[in-house]
């Protein structure tokens, strides 16, 4: 069966030697979830690509911090993935837990597609 790339993280499949991404939507929120956590420079050749959404995790100054985050999202996202129109970003921190939790909500008009992605840290 045809598919469009691999399913990360690498796992074994008994029908494909290894899982795969058959429909365009798992694929995309696979892509847009590599963008956030790739830290820039970390890309092979493109020095340009990521979010690098960890390094924003021990920042002193959350609104700004907020605001950065989001407008370096929808840069990337622009960029690298320009079938994809970000709608809404929510944050929730919680000081407790010490976790950062995202919740991207987007829109794929090509293909008539809404969809979120969750991301806790």
């Amino acid at each position: 069966m045809s598919s469009f790339g691999p399913k990360l993280p690498l796992t074994r499949d008994s029908a494909d030697g290894f899982s795969s991404l058959k429909m365009i939507q798992d694929t995309i929120r696979q892509n847009l979830k590599m963008i956030i956590l790739t830290n820039p420079g970390e890309k092979v050749m493109d020095t340009n690509y990521g979010v690098g959404i960890k390094r924003f995790l021990f920042s002193s100054k959350y609104n700004l911090t907020q605001a950065q985050i989001e407008q370096s999202i929808k840069d990337q996202v622009k960029f690298y993935m320009p079938a994809v129109i970000i709608r809404k970003i929510d944050f929730r921190v919680q000081q407790e837990q010490n976790t950062l939790s995202l919740a991207i909500f987007y829109d794929i008009p090509d293909i008539g597609t809404k969809d979120l992605i969750q991301i806790v840290l």
